[in-house]
């Protein structure tokens, strides 16, 4: 993909408050869920029913906004059970941000 589309898309996926929030969260997931039975929160990421429960929306809302990110290459998922637990990609978000950094500074 284009860099140039592919730096939109990560950018139009963060201009959402709801997304942004949800990175913000992700990013240091110690500082904002409790532990979890299955999945360890920084190597295997945080289960979305964790994601539901903070940010109060539906399932199926909370699951549309995740694979807005993960279109953009912004997080990975991983089904544990019957469950889908998100990490965030932080070579993708690195790089965005140094692309920006190089273009506007």
């Amino acid at each position: 993909m284009d860099r140039d589309i592919q730096l939109t898309k990560q950018y139009q996926a963060l201009s959402n408050q709801k997304r942004l929030q949800i990175m913000e969260w992700i990013l240091h997931p110690k500082d904002h869920f409790e532990p979890q039975i299955d999945g360890d929160l920084v190597d295997d990421g945080v289960c979305v029913g964790r994601i539901v429960d903070k940010i109060n929306l539906s399932q199926p809302t909370v699951t549309s906004h995740m694979q807005v990110l993960a279109d953009a290459g912004l997080v990975s998922s991983k089904k544990i059970k019957n469950w889908v637990f998100y990490k965030p990609n932080r070579s993708a978000l690195s790089s965005m941000l140094e692309d920006t950094s190089k273009r506007l500074l």
